[in-house]
Parts: C-alpha cells; sequence; structure tokens
C-alpha cells in the first residue's frame, strides 16, 4: 500500500504508522516497533513499546498497562463468543486508569493476506457480533494514550499522532483461535 519503509517506529505521542528516519531517541523515550513477517505465503505482525533509558512513572505504567491490555484481550478468545468481547475487555481495563483507547486503527484479520477484512476493535463497540470460530487468524493490536484518542495525520498521509499530543503505546500478537481458545503466533 505504499509504505515507505519495512518497519513502523512511532515515539511518543506517534500512535501508529510512524516513518522511521533520523531522528534520535532520548532518555526518556518511548518508542513502538511495529513489523510484519511474510514466510511462506502467510503473513504475521507483531509490534511492541520500548522504554528508552529512564523513563518517566506515568510513561512507564502506560506501557506496561498497554501490555496488559492486550494480553487481557487475547485471553478473552475463545470460540463461540463474539469478537466485541475483546474490545469490551480491553476497554474496560483501560478505562480504569483514564486511559484513551483508539478507535479507527484496530485488530485484523490476517494471513495469506494481510488485511482480510475481519475488523477487531479494541473497544467496546456493540456491532462487532462476528462469532469467534476455530481457525480464524487475527491480530490484537490495542494503542492506549494518555489523553484522547483522537488524533491527527501528518502531511505524510501515514504518520498518526494524538491530537492533543501526549504519549500512547501499543502492543500486538497476531492470534489463531483454536478448538478450545488461542494460540499466540507471534511469541518472540
Amino acid at each position: 500500500r505504499g509504505f515507505p519503509k519495512s518497519l513502523c517506529t512511532s515515539i511518543n505521542e506517534v500512535i501508529c504508522h510512524g516513518i522511521p528516519d533520523d531522528t534520535v531517541l532520548r532518555d526518556g523515550d518511548i518508542i513502538n516497533i511495529d513489523i510484519t513477517a511474510f514466510i511462506d505465503g502467510v503473513h504475521g505482525d507483531t509490534d511492541a513499546t520500548f522504554l528508552c533509558g529512564a523513563v518517566d512513572e506515568e510513561s512507564r505504567l502506560l506501557v506496561e498497562r498497554t501490555r496488559e491490555a492486550m494480553m487481557r484481550g487475547i485471553r478473552a478468545v475463545k470460540p463461540g463468543r463474539a469478537i466485541n468481547v475483546i474490545g469490551r475487555v480491553i476497554e474496560s481495563y483501560a478505562k480504569r486508569f483514564g486511559y484513551g483507547v483508539v478507535r479507527d486503527f484496530t485488530g485484523h484479520g490476517i494471513g495469506t493476506t494481510f488485511h482480510s477484512g475481519l475488523v477487531i476493535p479494541h473497544y467496546d463497540d456493540p456491532n462487532a457480533t462476528t462469532m469467534i470460530e476455530p481457525g480464524m487468524t487475527f491480530t490484537i493490536e490495542p494503542m492506549l494514550t494518555l489523553g484522547t484518542h483522537e488524533y491527527d495525520i501528518w502531511k505524510d498521509q501515514w504518520t498518526v499522532v494524538t491530537k492533543d499530543r501526549k504519549r500512547t503505546a501499543q502492543f500486538e500478537h497476531t492470534i489463531l483461535v483454536t478448538d478450545d481458545g488461542h494460540e499466540i503466533l507471534t511469541l518472540p
């Protein structure tokens, strides 16, 4: 789709799709690295947010809690449940801390195509009623913010930043739904 680099690097207030450049990371920054593998005709998608040096407590907790929100969403995956259970669990957890939950960038179906059409909201969307079935493969990738979930897009048409320029974190795994639950396909 024309993204100019091989991975996304989203620093501090960049929600997603940050384009790597010559920016020097500084002590206290946070950075999300999002990368996709394509092996034997199948895609896998994963990302994580990393702390750079001595990060303030508010940012450290945001990163830690965003990872936990992703894991809670993953643990909610079971055949016979509606997709919206994932977002309900994530948003409920995030709200405990007053975090914004990004709505317009979601998890997605993935496999032989990168985006299969299946949408995985990370907020409680009552319209996300597709039932989870064994064999489905999709990503869970919540993006939580210290402020608003609203955003701006830079002139490069890719880089998405929080409207209030407050920090944001993201974690992602690719999940395969099994007969009795799920398997995380992108564990290190």
